[in-house]
């Protein structure tokens, strides 16, 4: 029922409503630009298709993951969550289980799809993994797709089991990984088959293999999710902070270097720690001395 004539609504109300009006224009503004079919309804919307699939406002609203609404990281994150959705629904639930990648995203990293995505954290409180899926997107069937829990518990048992052969496949792309960057005079890290250098990360066998080299704890630069370094001496101590900040955010790895253990990837102290730590180590002894890339 509408207030009557001269009356104000509680500012909790009118903030409600606000932000209810601020999501639908945002997923309308979406559906427009991706040319993404909808049909709103007062609880939420459906995707049309085979199936058909039926949307909450409320699962709406988590999927931005605290960005606001109106925001370009917010119309980004709904469109992403909802073509996911819509895609994931196109395929049989063998063929979902099949397509199952992990994907490692830094804490905090603005494509972060929420907390319900997370399936596992490495010890150290830097990188957290969820799952994803090749050959869903139909421009680029090679990018791994985050996916959203929702087409997880959809998949039910069939897409538990696929989400068990994606780690252990992370696992053996680790070790491979891991040998090629080792046997890189550059020291440099690269992506192996579906998986970028963060996504290697949360892989224990490239994170021993990085640490093994160097007594049991390596310091690592990823200021970008498909490269990294893992030879400090070898870069400028600014280039990590530096690298990350002129990379697009969604391409963005860690703001700082790295400690990695065998069993943990945590982020090194703001305020200049890393090279501190590497002129300590001896591989970083000589640093002034040494020809280095990206000084």
């Amino acid at each position: 029922m509408p207030p009557a004539p001269g009356h104000r609504l509680p500012a909790a109300q009118n903030r409600t409503a606000a932000a209810a009006r601020a999501l639908r224009q945002a997923v309308f503004a979406v559906s427009v630009l991706c040319d993404l079919d909808i049909v709103p309804a007062n609880l939420g919307l459906t995707l049309p298709g085979r199936p058909p699939v039926w949307v909450t406002w409320s699962e709406i609203r988590a999927a931005l993951a605290g960005q606001p609404a109106g925001s370009t990281h917010g119309r980004h994150r709904l469109a992403d969550w909802l073509l996911a959705r819509r895609w994931a629904a196109d395929l049989s639930v063998t063929a979902l289980s099949d397509r199952l990648r992990v994907v490692g995203l830094p804490v905090g990293h603005c494509a972060h799809p929420g907390a319900g995505w997370v399936r596992a954290e490495v010890a150290g409180g830097a990188l957290q993994l969820g799952l994803g899926a090749v050959e869903l997107d139909p421009v680029r069937p090679d990018r791994v797709v985050l996916l959203p829990a929702a087409s997880l518990i959809a998949a039910g048992s069939e897409g538990e089991s696929g989400a068990q052969r994606a780690f252990l496949l992370l696992e053996s792309l680790g070790s491979l990984a891991a040998e090629r960057a080792l046997g890189d005079p550059a020291a440099v890290l690269r992506p192996c088959g579906d998986s970028d250098v963060v996504t290697l990360l949360g892989a224990r066998t490239f994170r021993a293999a990085l640490a093994g080299k160097t007594g049991g704890l390596a310091a690592v630069a990823v200021p970008m999710r498909r490269r990294g370094w893992s030879q400090l001496s070898l870069i400028d101590p600014a280039f990590a902070p530096c690298a990350a900040a002129a990379t697009v955010a969604d391409e963005r790895g860690f703001a700082r270097p790295l400690l990695v253990t065998a069993d943990a990837v945590a982020m090194v102290a703001d305020g200049g720690r890393a090279p501190a730590l590497l002129l300590r180590s001896p591989a970083g002894v000589g640093v002034r001395r040494r020809d280095v890339l990206y000084r």
